[in-house]
């Protein structure tokens, strides 16, 4: 244990939600320490692969932001809580030094219900840890947790990997979810698992997430909810970050393997719907698919990161992908034959769609007929999982009865408490912020 005593806060992971927790702490306590993970030149967790925050304003009301959300999927019991909250997020980034960008053009329709960060996640996070410097907070890089000490309810410390112990008077996991542990992830997807790749940080393997259920924690979230979008099939198995998914689904045809469509493209305004994509391609034999688009529509969305391959004619680029040709001809033709006239609008939901076809493709459907033809193989690509530890309001960590003293929770570890199934873009960052000042301040006022 610390020579001088335990800390008032020791505040475990290095992502936003953390790095909030610190600073909200530090603002109430002197003794802050953070615990980060990764080494210094990865610090930060999936936080350094983010972009922007959707977040309650004048423009964007709370409760048209709420029922965005019941509209990708259930609410958990403090999502209300959070988009109530969301509206203070921006003001609070701004004072403690983070800087605005506009938001991107094209096919993401984010600029009224997103706030851009300068220089994007990476930079927010460094950001942070210039005003937590600055304001006294330590940070500890490679300190991997493997342990709390408790004394009944209360957290007395924690034990690093190298065996050392960490006294502290107040905890804060937000040390993210299990996404990166394939293992865990098998338990409930059985050996698809094997075919997921993982967007978010290598480190979060939820080994403190696993310490909180052995010692009690109550779960919130299910089993199977993750964050996962649609991704390039070459992208690495781990960290691929925002730069591996595909914009293009809206405006393309999807296949499986088989070369069947097995979902409609253009249900919806893409930041609502992006994220279902992982989920569907996870449902699909071997978790793959394929998204085919011409000419005519390429500069409608952002370019895959890798080249994709291109052809001709579509049975070419039926081979090129290794798909069968006739099938996939078959498909396109029959797709082809009931897109019906309309105005192509990529900015609102319009009116081409398909009749007569199963799945429709409610909006955005042309002609797949303006060679040369592109496409790309697809792959879930999990963000972070939504199973987590149950908390109350004060974001106070939950057991089975009662709660614990002194153990609170935020962002990802907790995001079951928020999210069943679907997701918003740029809500992870939100609830990050909402949950790291809640549980920072109310860590800080432990007794």
């Amino acid at each position: 244990m610390s020579s001088v005593g335990p800390w008032d806060v020791v505040v475990i992971g290095g992502g936003n939600a953390g790095l909030v927790a610190a600073i909200a702490a530090r603002h109430r306590v002197p003794r802050v320490l953070l615990l980060e993970r990764a080494a210094r030149v990865m610090r930060g967790g999936n936080t350094r692969h983010t972009r922007n925050a959707r977040c309650a304003s004048a423009e964007y009301p709370a409760d048209e932001l709420w029922e965005d959300l019941r509209g990708v999927g259930p609410p958990g019991p403090l999502a209300r809580l959070t988009v109530e909250r969301s509206a203070g997020v921006p003001p609070w980034m701004t004072s403690h030094g983070v800087r605005w960008q506009p938001a991107l053009a094209g096919t993401l329709h984010l600029g009224r219900t997103n706030r851009f960060f300068l220089g994007g996640g990476k930079a927010l996070v460094n950001t942070y840890h210039r005003t937590a410097s600055a304001m006294g907070v330590e940070v500890r890089y490679e300190a991997c947790v493997t342990d709390l000490r408790f004394d009944g309810e209360r957290c007395t410390g924690v034990v690093l990997a190298d065996g050392s112990r960490i006294g502290a008077r107040a905890m804060v996991c937000a040390s993210g979810g299990f996404e990166a542990n394939l293992d865990w992830l098998r338990k409930y997807w059985g050996n698809a698992a094997d075919n997921f790749l993982v967007r978010g940080c290598r480190e979060n393997d939820g080994q403190v997430l696993a310490v909180l259920f052995a010692h009690g924690a109550a779960s919130a979230g299910a089993e199977r909810g993750f964050h996962s979008v649609a991704i390039d099939a070459r992208a690495p198995r781990f960290d691929g970050g925002i730069a591996t998914r595909l914009d293009s689904i809206p405006f393309s045809v999807v296949l499986n393997s088989a070369g069947q469509r097995f979902y409609d493209e253009g249900e919806d305004l893409w930041p609502k719907r992006y994220a279902i994509w992982g989920r569907n391609v996870a449902g699909q034999p071997g978790q793959i698919a394929y998204s085919l688009w011409d000419t005519k529509v390429s500069e409608c969305f952002l370019p895959p990161m890798f080249r994709p391959a291109m052809a001709g004619d579509v049975r070419s680029l039926a081979g090129l992908l290794g798909l069968d040709p006739p099938a996939v001809s078959a498909t396109v033709s029959a797709y082809n034959a009931a897109v019906r006239p309309g105005t192509f609008d990529p900015s609102r939901l319009d009116d081409c769609s398909t009749a007569g076809l199963d799945p429709p493709k409610s909006h955005w459907a042309l002609p797949l007929d303006t060679p040369p033809y592109f496409g790309v193989a697809m792959r879930p690509g999990i963000t972070f999982t939504y199973l987590g530890v149950r908390v109350d309001e004060s974001a106070r960590v939950l057991r089975a009865e009662g709660a614990f003293r002194n153990v609170f929770a935020a962002g990802e570890i907790m995001s079951g408490n928020i999210l069943s199934s679907g997701y918003l873009a740029g809500f992870g960052v939100t609830i990050g912020h909402v949950w790291g000042r809640i549980a920072g301040e109310a860590a800080a006022a432990c007794d």
